[in-house]
């Protein structure tokens, strides 16, 4: 079987595009690719696992000064994303950073020192990568080389780019997942992206992302330093469905029963979204002007709906709720009514990954 497409990034300028050549092809065949001689040295790879990794230690009650502000986009949740393909919550407990105006959901120094420093570096990296795949992303779908980079805009108070720190708890094989899955136990249900992409950094050593792909879950398995990149619904749909969202991908326990893998598993993302204000619109096929805002809202409120297709029990911090819970949502159409409160977009955001 072949493996997914390598993006190579080196010398920039003068194979931009070439680059914009290879990046179409692997979006529009896989919605997946591995991005190498990016210039994100191993090291700072590495100091942000570690430093994501100090603040997972913290107690939970350090760490609740940090509960996420969904309308700010960022903070620290714990088993709280429900997917509709699964109706149960993620195993897994997150922090999400933002650029703008949530200094105060970022770790102080007392808790782990150093954090923000690291953080800053880091999503500077990460953006400087992704300014570049959307050069090439405008280059390949023939708009002008600068569009998508002033969609994406960090300096703008309106940007919803992020760095997703993710701890995904060890695995004991909880019943409810095993049962709403096709493929077993599972610790993030199948689910697609709604973003324009994100750039995944994973350690090699605890744990695996799947992909399903014509029809069969392929395992995804980089080298050291080399990003996976996945696809969103945004830039679907700025392409008329050209290009292909990741279809729906898990975190599973296991590659082989004999190879099971128990321990906690640890990624980061950094999330390319459109400034909440950018108008996402096709020429051909979505014609219909959305923000990017709008676009989010609809998406959230589709899971949400999709959740209430089938009751399932939900049990969180020795609460009970009743929700219900489908399969997994798909391209998000602009027609489709969105929510028309704060209340339900946050109940929305409970049971997706924006």
């Amino acid at each position: 079987m072949a493996e997914f497409m390598k993006i190579d990034l080196s010398d920039f300028d003068n194979r931009k595009h070439e680059i914009a050549r290879d990046l179409i092809k692997a979006a529009t065949d896989y919605g997946f690719f591995y991005v190498i001689n990016h210039e994100i040295s191993v090291k700072d790879i590495h100091t942000m696992f570690d430093a994501s990794n100090s603040f997972f230690e913290l107690s939970d009650k350090i760490k609740e000064a940090y509960r996420i502000d969904y309308p700010r986009n960022a903070g620290w949740e714990k088993l709280s994303q429900i997917r509709p393909s699964t109706g149960v919550a993620d195993l897994k407990e997150s922090l999400q950073l933002s650029f703008h105006n949530a200094s105060d959901l970022r770790p102080h120094h007392n808790d782990v020192p150093g954090f923000n420093k690291t953080a800053n570096l880091f999503m500077e990296l990460c953006n400087n990568v992704s300014q570049k795949l959307l050069v090439c992303f405008a280059i390949g779908l023939g708009f002008p080389q600068d569009f998508f980079t002033r969609c994406h805009d960090i300096t703008q108070p309106d940007c919803l780019n992020s760095l997703r720190c993710m701890r995904y708890f060890e695995n004991k094989n909880q019943p409810e997942q095993t049962k709403a899955s096709n493929i077993g136990a599972c610790r993030v249900g199948a689910h697609n992206s709604i973003n324009t992409f994100s750039l995944l950094f994973q350690q090699q050593e605890n744990g695996c992302l799947e992909v399903f792909h014509n029809n069969v879950w392929r395992a995804i398995h980089p080298k050291e330093n080399e990003i996976v990149c996945n696809v969103g619904d945004m830039i679907v749909r700025w392409s008329d469905d050209r290009l292909q969202s990741s279809k729906v991908h898990c975190v599973t326990s296991k590659v082989k029963e004999a190879e099971e893998y128990k321990g906690p598993r640890y990624a980061i993302e950094y999330v390319n979204e459109a400034n909440r204000s950018v108008i996402i619109q096709g020429r051909t096929k979505y014609t219909q002007p959305i923000t990017a805002g709008e676009f989010l809202m609809i998406a959230m409120e589709k899971n949400y709906k999709q959740c209430q297709e089938e009751e399932i029990v939900l049990t969180n911090s020795s609460q009970h709720r009743i929700i219900k819970a489908s399969s997994n949502s798909s391209v998000v159409d602009a027609n489709t009514p969105a929510a028309t409160s704060s209340d339900e977009a946050t109940k929305s955001a409970l049971i997706t990954t924006v």
